[in-house]
């Protein structure tokens, strides 16, 4: 299946605080699409559209709960015996909770940790080389992934 960048759908859940989710929206458009970003601390997805997303990841919804930087330790969410409905409340409540960023393409869903796990989903070539914010190179002049030392 040939994809024209500049048509393929992408959705990214993107919090511009988060140096990951920058690395990741710079991957995305360096594979030349323009996706469309939803700065979910300012849209949060609802129930239904998370619990969607959820089942396409084949995650259950402790696995997308971010601890740093949140009310996490202070809400008790990761005591033992904490009820979904319980992290459902806190999630609703604040939405800093749900790890980032979350990825929708054509080929898959994926909470993109670290950032070049949107290459797993977004299988387009790369435009050009490619190097994370903190300078760790990820993609090299010929738009190849950068081997792993």
């Amino acid at each position: 299946m040939n994809h024209d960048p500049a048509t393929t759908d992408v959705v990214i859940y993107h919090n511009p605080d988060c140096g990951t989710s920058r690395n990741t929206l710079a991957l995305i458009r360096n594979a030349g699409v323009e996706p469309h970003v939803v700065e979910y601390l300012r849209t949060p997805p609802n129930r239904a559209l998370l619990t969607r997303l959820l089942t396409r990841m084949n995650l259950p919804l402790r696995a997308i709960l971010r601890e740093k930087g949140t009310p996490f330790a202070e809400l008790g969410l990761g005591d033992h015996g904490v009820s979904d409905e319980t992290i459902w409340a806190a999630v609703a409540a604040h939405p800093i909770l749900i790890n980032r960023p979350i990825v929708v393409t054509p080929w898959g869903v994926a909470l993109c940790r670290p950032s070049e796990a949107v290459l797993d989903i977004l299988p387009l070539p790369q435009l050009g080389p490619f190097n994370k914010e903190d300078g760790e190179p990820l993609i090299d002049a010929q738009g190849r992934r950068v081997a792993i030392a």
